[in-house]
């Protein structure tokens, strides 16, 4: 081999163990940049560890806990205030406006009407039937009341007052 050629092959070396080097350099830096960094993470991935992991109940202990189950208790009960139907007004005529109308005026289904003929002869079984008939529902030989008139968001006093109502507006 020629002179040359041997200066040729060992700065050739040269470069390629600086670039090797160079390299292996480059690598453990971008892997200790990689640690640094805080990874991103997908806002539903997120959301789903958040709620596979979450508490699958409360524990009341003590005072505190006593306090935070009586809030607790509230917030229930606040929720299914909120749930009344008709902003829970105690007005039978509101209610029988909003809801009873439609049966007991036209007497669809064989509900009775607002009549003597209609109501006022049921109204000889006595209030607390009627309160018992419009809440749990009644099935008679002219018809079908469905329990609370059909709509499960009022209350018994709501029922009851409607009922009330309609006895004292016979016509």
């Amino acid at each position: 081999m020629r002179n040359y050629d041997l200066d040729f092959l060992k700065k050739f070396s040269m470069v390629i163990g600086f670039l090797m080097a160079l390299t292996v350099i480059l690598i453990v830096f971008a892997h200790h940049l990689q640690g640094t960094l805080v990874p991103e993470q997908d806002p539903s991935v997120a959301k789903k560890t958040l709620n596979r992991i979450a508490p699958a109940g409360e524990v009341y202990a003590g005072q505190t806990g006593a306090a935070a189950q009586a809030a607790a208790v509230a917030a229930a009960a606040s929720k299914a205030a909120s749930q009344v139907a008709y902003g829970g007004t105690m007005d039978g005529a509101t209610i029988y406006n909003n809801l009873c109308t439609g049966c007991h005026t036209s007497g669809a289904g064989g509900a009775p009407t607002l009549t003597a003929a209609g109501i006022g002869a049921r109204a000889a079984k006595g209030a607390e039937t009627l309160h018992k008939h419009a809440i749990e529902g009644f099935t008679g030989a002219a018809g079908v009341m469905p329990p609370k008139g059909g709509n499960p968001a009022l209350t018994d006093d709501q029922v009851k007052a409607t009922v009330d109502w309609m006895l004292a507006n016979v016509k």
